[in-house]
């Protein structure tokens, strides 16, 4: 077996059953991996040193292709359903073994990271790839280790991708030729047939939402999280189209990390060591730090170029919607190293209501903020997806409920016993629309929004009077600094008080009927945060 790079004299890969390999490289540097990528046809650099590659037919997870392996560690502990499918200990013995077979006659990329940037937190990882700019991926998006950590380095868990592997469904138990199966008893998560490289990213998260709740007491997040000057952290839950990168993404706060978070009894954490952000439509204007950070390193998947150039057109979709860059955290300016904050002050749910029903922030008790969590409201508009004529409401438990492989209340009791310990303000922020629906009112002014988060960050929120919403029963704000106080109260912003009193009856039903699912296993503390459907009824 022939090997390079930089690796732990005393590791290899026999370990997990690939021996020999065609070639074997560690730990490439990013410019290694680089070459490697264009050497192989993998992709092509942008005029930034960007490298742009293409993931094939997926451009996007597979959710439905996700499996968890059901033995006697996770029969009774995972939330088993439509999200957390369940493999056999069996199919999935024989899969792997079929795949190391085929990995054998391969050339191999090595990496080995980590995952939570709180030294007693943390999953060592080691990743082997058959494509250089997968491993430039990983190198991106975990955290690095030292050439000190690599010398002590004992991977936890091992992930084998191998995109041109596909499965067997009928022999091998899987709805098609691709898949991601995660064993938590094993340690390993093998990804195959597809080139989507989220499917690493996204299995690591689902490894620690399982692991730190239970054994470490963690509450394990899908969030953005940033830090002021004073050391104060705050922490932002949205589902698409909500503004979460927006929001958190103040020159006068250091970011802790865009997308996966833990909190220890002492600290929030960053799980990664990079961004993937969505770059469809970018520029320099909008979005100022993601566009700066796309260069040498940085990846950008699924985009094209301007004809006869190496400029990447951002506004072309015709790969798909989800054109995405993955680049290290230190490419952002203001980014804490190492990515960790104290106990947060302030958590902000940002939601994007099309139906003109949410104030603009309210504040919320600990039953709402545990129901709410759970909930995980927006609403998609015309123009954001292909079929959707009219606003629709989604629901995203915990705003991540794709990554959950324990039953959304254990996140949210969590959630709920944190902020009592810490005295935690929860607040509720609609980005959406104001003075009636989608089509009919206006969307929530940026400057405004802005105005409403700073003002809870600052504590100015503290000191004005409260009223409670008749249907959600959140408390509404009276006053907030530079924000029209006219449009604080949302039913004043209606021209027809009638109309908004039945839309948002009829918004408060869509969260009572979304909740039954978690209802039979949710506490009556949880179920004390429901809105008032029945009585305003």
């Amino acid at each position: 077996m022939k090997e390079s790079g930089v690796k732990r004299s005393a590791q290899d890969l026999h370990g997990l059953g690939i021996r020999p390999a065609q070639e074997v490289l560690w730990n490439l540097s990013p410019a290694e991996l680089v070459e490697e990528a264009v050497k192989n046809g993998e992709g092509y650099l942008a005029d930034t040193g960007a490298l742009m590659c293409d993931t094939g037919s997926f451009t996007g997870r597979s959710p439905k292709d996700r499996y968890i392996v059901k033995d006697a560690k996770t029969a009774d502990t995972v939330w088993w359903g439509d999200i957390n499918i369940p493999f056999s200990p069996e199919k999935f013995d024989r899969l792997y073994d079929k795949m190391v077979h085929f990995l054998q006659d391969r050339k191999l990329y090595v990496r080995d990271a980590y995952a939570g940037a709180h030294p007693d937190y943390r999953l060592d990882l080691r990743i082997v790839n058959t494509q250089a700019w997968h491993n430039l991926f990983c190198h991106n998006m975990f955290l690095r280790l030292t050439k000190e950590e690599l010398e002590q380095h004992q991977p936890q868990f091992t992930i084998l991708c191998a995109p041109e592997f596909e499965a067997n469904p009928e022999e091998d138990g899987t709805r098609q030729k691709n898949f991601a199966i995660i064993n938590l008893s094993k340690g390993i998560i093998l990804i195959g047939g597809t080139g989507y490289a989220g499917e690493m990213k996204k299995g690591i998260f689902s490894v620690l939402n399982y692991l730190l709740p239970q054994e470490r007491d963690t509450l394990s997040m899908h969030c953005s999280a940033n830090i002021g000057q004073d050391g104060d952290t705050a922490i932002f839950f949205g589902l698409s189209g909500t503004g979460k990168t927006t929001l958190s993404a103040d020159p006068d706060r250091g970011l802790i990390g865009d997308d996966e978070h833990g909190w220890t009894k002492d600290s929030v954490f960053n799980f990664e060591g990079g961004c993937y952000a969505k770059v469809i439509d970018l520029t320099r204007e909008k979005e100022p730090q993601i566009w700066d950070a796309i260069r040498f390193e940085s990846i950008v998947e699924n985009t094209r170029f301007y004809p006869g150039t190496r400029t990447v057109d951002y506004t072309n979709s015709s790969v798909t919607q989800n054109t995405r860059t993955a680049y290290p955290i230190y490419h952002i300016d203001n980014a804490v190293i190492p990515s960790r904050g104290g106990v947060p002050k302030n958590i902000f749910f940002l939601t994007a209501d099309a139906f003109g029903v949410l104030p603009p922030i309210s504040r919320l008790n600990t039953s709402q903020a545990m129901y709410h969590f759970i909930s995980g409201y927006t609403a998609k508009v015309a123009g954001t997806e292909v079929g959707i004529t009219e606003p629709q409401t989604t629901f995203s438990a915990c705003f991540g409920a794709a990554f959950l492989p324990l039953h959304p209340t254990k996140y949210a009791e969590m959630l709920g016993r944190k902020m009592e310990e810490n005295q935690v303000n929860v607040w509720l922020v609609n980005t959406g629309w104001t003075g009636g629906p989608y089509g009919v009112g206006s969307r929530m002014k940026l400057p405004y929004t802005r105005a409403t988060i700073t003002a809870a960050l600052k504590g100015d929120l503290d000191k004005v009077r409260y009223t409670k919403h008749p249907v959600f029963g959140v408390e509404v704000p009276a006053s907030c600094p530079n924000v029209p106080s006219e449009i604080l109260n949302p039913r004043d912003t209606w021209e027809n008080k009638e109309d908004y009193d039945n839309k948002a009856t009829d918004l408060a039903a869509k969260f009572v009927k979304n909740f039954q699912k978690f209802a039979d296993d949710a506490s009556e503390e949880i179920m004390a945060g429901a809105p008032l459907v029945e009585e305003t009824a």
